[in-house]
């Protein structure tokens, strides 16, 4: 009975880890912008309209976090999507990363 019950231990301890990868995987990727002594807040309004088409209102609230904040998460997706967007904000001259929540 040993042998057999050190088998099915061993299945389950498989079958967790599997199930916690695929739920971190289902979960998106987010963009951060973070505050930065070097651009004008209404450049950074700017870029979030043109990058990510946000209106102005949006692009403003979402500058004013960066600001008051220190940063914003300014788009979220796969993270093929946010790295593409991490690129076009640095592009921008703005600091931003990356992140995946656990």
């Amino acid at each position: 009975m040993v042998c057999m019950s050190t088998p099915v231990a061993s299945e389950q301890t498989q079958v967790d880890p599997l199930g916690a990868e695929l739920a971190e995987s289902d979960q998106p990727w987010r963009t951060i912008v973070w505050n930065d002594p070097v651009n004008l807040m209404s450049y950074v309004t700017y870029v979030f309209q043109k990058l990510f088409g946000y209106s102005r209102d949006h692009a403003t609230k979402l500058m004013l976090d960066v600001h008051n904040k220190g940063r914003a998460i300014v788009s979220s997706g796969s993270k093929e999507k946010v790295e593409t967007d991490v690129a076009k904000l640095h592009a921008a001259g703005l600091w931003a990363t990356m992140e995946q929540p656990s």
